[in-house]
């Protein structure tokens, strides 16, 4: 399983750190200007190899379970704190970037919402800030729960619990439910053949439980997901609207063969590079394996062997949950 936790881990890492120096950047300038390999500086003037807010809420989740061996939704959001107060989890102990709606939702943390309710829970508070940082808690729900999570409801109930810490409203909790459920299967066999079944399952629970069944009309293109796949990169937005990153991290999963081919895909796309890379990267890092990481990528990373040790621990924790 350490295997698995640190591709996928380092994955999201790396295609986070790829897409960091072009974050903003529209698709046709990119088109002009295509990324081929990881860069210096750029948007955020930040050296070649750092990462955003996403690898650094990764590595919160990550290591609060790895602590505690549960989830314990105070314990995150103190780490989420210790990020945006003392820069801790992050490549050079300095915060750089910090979405609205992640921000709006540790200041209420820090005025006093219990967890579970810091979260926006309006339409317009369903960015890509809870999906960007909750692939930690597939290999957590793989091991408690099993490859059909599903039937358990309570491991549904932690995966929205999670999101509800940033991102509270039911389309952002769907959309960590998809990736997790792709994520899981991905874990359970590193095939990307099974992946329209863990959708399926996914629209099934969500079918059958209340508010949440109005909401999968904004998921319907992934109901085929062999259509969806063919189409043209023109009809792929890589926005930071939490449904658009889930589509595009997963047709460029499903359009490329190699690790490399698919960060790249993803941020190229342009606008949101960084997680599109982040969410894309972790997908990818767990179907081809951290050995078929470019070399040089991996190098590039500061603090590698201290998020080795976050993923050691972190699997170590998890082993007897």
């Amino acid at each position: 399983m350490y295997d698995r936790i640190l591709s996928g881990i380092m994955g999201l890492c790396i295609g986070d750190a790829v897409g960091v120096p072009v974050e903003f950047k529209n698709r046709k300038l990119l088109k002009n200007d295509p990324v081929t390999d990881m860069r210096s500086y750029g948007t955020h003037s930040q050296p070649k190899g750092t990462w955003s807010d996403d690898t650094t809420m990764t590595l919160c989740l990550a290591d609060s379970i790895g602590d505690i061996g549960t989830i314990d939704l105070k314990d995150i959001m103190d780490r989420f704190v210790l990020w945006v107060e003392k820069g801790e989890y992050t490549a050079y102990d300095e915060v750089f970037d910090i979405g609205v709606a992640t921000r709006n939702a540790i200041f209420r943390y820090l005025d006093g919402s219990s967890p579970i309710n810091c979260g926006g829970k309006n339409e317009y508070d369903n960015g890509n800030g809870s999906l960007m940082r909750i692939l930690p808690l597939a290999f957590y729900i793989y091991k408690k729960y099993g490859n059909d999570f599903f039937k358990n409801e309570w491991a549904v109930k932690e995966i929205h619990n999670v999101s509800s810490l940033t991102h509270n409203h039911p389309r952002s909790k769907i959309s960590c439910g998809i990736y997790i459920s792709v994520a899981v299967s991905l874990i359970s066999n590193k095939s990307i053949d099974n992946i329209q079944n863990a959708i399926n399952n996914a629209f099934e629970w969500y079918e059958n439980n209340g508010h949440f069944s109005d909401e999968l009309v904004h998921f319907k293109r992934l109901h085929d997901l062999e259509s969806f796949k063919n189409l043209s990169e023109d009809n792929i937005s890589s926005s930071g609207y939490t449904v658009h990153t889930l589509e595009a991290s997963l047709w460029c999963l499903m359009n490329s063969n190699s690790y490399e081919e698919a960060v790249l895909k993803a941020v190229n796309l342009g606008d949101d590079t960084d997680t599109t890379g982040a969410v894309t990267g972790g997908l990818a890092g767990i179907l081809y394996g951290y050995d078929t990481f470019p070399k040089d990528w991996v190098e590039s990373i500061p603090k590698s062997q201290w998020i080795k040790n976050i993923c050691v621990k972190f699997n170590n924790s998890i082993m007897y949950v």
